[in-house]
């Protein structure tokens, strides 16, 4: 499922909600809504040990960091969810990890305006696990012009990928660099072309995580996940156009 909010949807949402929801440490009207659509109703809890970690002003719209960090959380994650609530096109990512997945990720996304930015982690009883924090901004980083269709070459360059990794304690931090403009539509005459699926496996080819992507995610997009022990890893991509891409990941 794909939201695509326009301003006059915004406008009627917000119009239709009168207050926050009480506990909310990103108070937003907006909440209820996302509720409804993202996660189905379900029974959910704001969790400080879900960190969502943004600066305190984006200073590049098109490129702000998210960072989120649930290392806390004890039991098994199903599904993990990132949106921005007040983008055009709210959802960033999904994650369905595997066990040897550390519940930890960072990405890069666009926002248009100051928004609460929201991570949903759905444990294995059933309950989501919400963390959340707000990014103030000047606005315009998902309307703004693409800087990659503007640098000589891009087309040939589609695709590469820059992997890296890196030991930390126990684990590995596995960061991932894909070449690709990431178009979201609101551009003129520039339809949506997005990397929209990703899977990151080890060298044996079992899974560590699956990824559903969406336009609001920067371009040149830049992932990292951590990952149990030491594994050499390979990520394969498919973009919205059916191009695959692939890379190993010593």
């Amino acid at each position: 499922m794909k939201l695509r909010i326009g301003y006059a949807l915004l406008l009627s949402v917000l119009s239709g909600l009168a207050t926050a929801v009480e506990g909310d440490p990103q108070p937003s009207v907006m909440w209820e809504y996302f509720h409804t659509r993202l996660l189905d109703n379900a029974d959910f809890v704001f969790d400080d040990k879900v960190q969502v970690s943004v600066p305190p002003f984006a200073e590049d719209a098109r490129q702000v960091p998210v960072e989120v960090d649930a290392r806390g959380l004890s039991g098994r994650v199903e599904k993990v969810m990132i949106w921005a609530e007040l983008n055009p096109i709210p959802q960033v990512l999904n994650l369905y990890p595997s066990a040897e997945l550390e519940k930890f990720l960072a990405v890069r996304i666009r926002v248009e305006q100051a928004t609460p930015v929201r991570a949903a982690f759905l444990m294995d009883d059933g309950l989501w696990h919400v963390g959340s924090a707000r990014i103030e901004a000047a606005g315009g980083g998902c309307s703004a012009p693409s800087v990659v269709r503007a640098e000589a070459g891009w087309e040939q360059r589609l695709g590469q990928v820059f992997g890296a990794r890196f030991k930390d304690g126990e684990s590995s931090r596995v960061r991932m660099s894909i070449s690709h403009p990431m178009d979201n539509g609101l551009v003129d005459s520039i339809p949506e072309f997005y990397v929209n699926q990703a899977e990151l496996r080890n060298n044996e080819g079992a899974l560590l995580a699956r990824l559903d992507l969406f336009s609001a995610v920067s371009e040149n997009p830049t992932i990292t996940l951590r990952v149990k022990g030491q594994p050499h890893t390979q990520l394969w991509l498919r973009d919205n156009n059916g191009n695959e891409f692939s890379a190993q990941i010593p």
